[in-house]
C-alpha cells in the first residue's frame, strides 16, 4: 500500500489501537494543538521528534525508539504523520524513514485538508502508556552533506533542485516570508541549481497534485532522473525539500532521490562556498 493515505482511510481507523498519529508542528508553542487536533494524535515540535537533542543531526534509530516508546508507540504500530504546516509532516516522514520506523505513512493534505473536509477534531490530550519499541535498522542513503554537494557541482549525472520561493532563489531574500529575513549570511543559490517552488506540487488544500501534474512540473525544470541522473533537493532548512522528495519517491516512484539537509542555511553561511545569483 502507498505510504500516502487520505483522510477517509485514517478516519476509518481512528479507533484502531495499532494505528498511531503524530502531529508535527513548526511552532514550539502548543496552543493550536491544545485547541484542536485529530483525535488521539500526539504532538511533537519538529526538532523534538526529528533531531538529536544537542547536535544538528537527525534522530538515530535508538533515539527514535526511546521517543516513540515513551508516548505509547511501538515498532509494530502503523504510524501516521501530519504536519502543521504540511511540509513539517513530510520532514518528519523523511527523518523517521531514515531512522527506520517500519510502517510509516503521511496524511495527504495534512491538517488543512482534514479540517476542510469536516473530519473530526477534538481538544482531548492523550495520556498514552509507555511501551516497548525495538530500534530498527536505519537508512541514511537519502541524505547528502555539503562536501558531497561541493564535490559534484557541475556533474552531468547530478541535478540540483531548489524548492525555495522565487525571492530566495534569486537572492533577494534568505527566508521565504515574514518580518525578519535571516537564516543565512548570503543570498543566492547553489551554482547550477534549477528552481521549482514547492507549492507548485500541491493543491490549495495542501494535498499533493496528481502524478501527471507533478511529473509535468518536474519535467519543465529538467528534474527527470532518466535524463538528468541523480536528483538532490534543498531549500532553507530542508522541510520544503522533503515534500518534493516524498512526491518523487512515493508518487512518481523515482529511485535514489536525495536531500541536502544543510540546505541554504548552511551553504549560504560557509566561507568560500560558491554562490550564484
Amino acid at each position: 500500500m502507498t505510504a500516502i493515505i487520505d483522510g477517509a482511510w485514517l478516519e476509518q481507523r481512528l479507533d484502531d489501537p495499532s494505528v498511531k498519529v503524530i502531529e508535527v508542528c513548526s511552532d514550539p508553542d502548543d496552543a493550536i494543538y491544545r485547541a484542536s487536533h485529530i483525535p488521539g494524535a500526539v504532538r511533537f515540535f519538529w526538532k523534538d521528534l526529528c533531531w538529536h537533542e544537542t547536535d544538528r543531526q537527525f534522530v538515530t534509530s535508538e533515539e527514535l525508539a526511546a521517543r516513540l516508546g515513551a508516548v505509547g508507540i511501538s515498532d509494530k504500530d502503523t504510524l501516521i504523520l501530519y504536519g502543521d504546516p504540511v511540509q513539517y509532516g513530510t520532514y518528519g516522514f523523511w527523518a523517521l524513514t531514515m531512522a527506520g520506523h517500519p510502517d510509516l505513512k503521511i496524511l495527504d493534505g495534512a491538517r488543512k485538508k482534514w479540517i476542510a473536509e469536516g473530519r473530526p477534531m477534538n481538544a482531548d490530550i492523550p495520556a498514552p502508556t509507555p511501551t516497548d519499541y525495538t530500534a530498527q535498522p536505519g537508512d541514511g542513503s537519502m541524505r547528502v552533506g555539503r562536501e558531497n554537494v561541493l564535490a559534484h557541482l557541475g556533474d552531468r549525472g547530478r541535478f540540483l533542485l531548489d524548492l525555495r520561493s522565487p525571492e530566495e532563489y534569486s537572492g533577494e531574500r534568505v527566508m521565504e516570508h515574514g518580518k525578519f529575513d535571516h537564516g543565512a549570511e548570503r543570498g543566492g543559490r547553489i551554482p547550477g541549481a534549477k528552481h521549482l517552488f514547492f507549492k507548485e506540487l500541491i493543491n490549495d488544500d495542501d494535498s499533493f497534485k496528481s502524478a501527471d501534474e507533478i511529473k509535468a512540473k518536474l519535467d519543465q525544470v529538467g528534474a527527470d532522473p532518466a535524463r538528468a541522473g541523480e536528483i538532490v533537493c534543498y531549500c532553507r532548512l530542508s522541510h520544503r525539500a522533503t515534500l518534493a522528495w516524498t512526491a518523487m519517491t512515493h508518487i512518481l516512484g523515482y529511485q535514489g532521490v536525495k536531500i541536502y539537509d544543510g540546505s541554504w542555511t548552511e551553504w549560504g553561511s560557509i566561507v568560500g562556498y560558491p554562490v550564484e545569483k
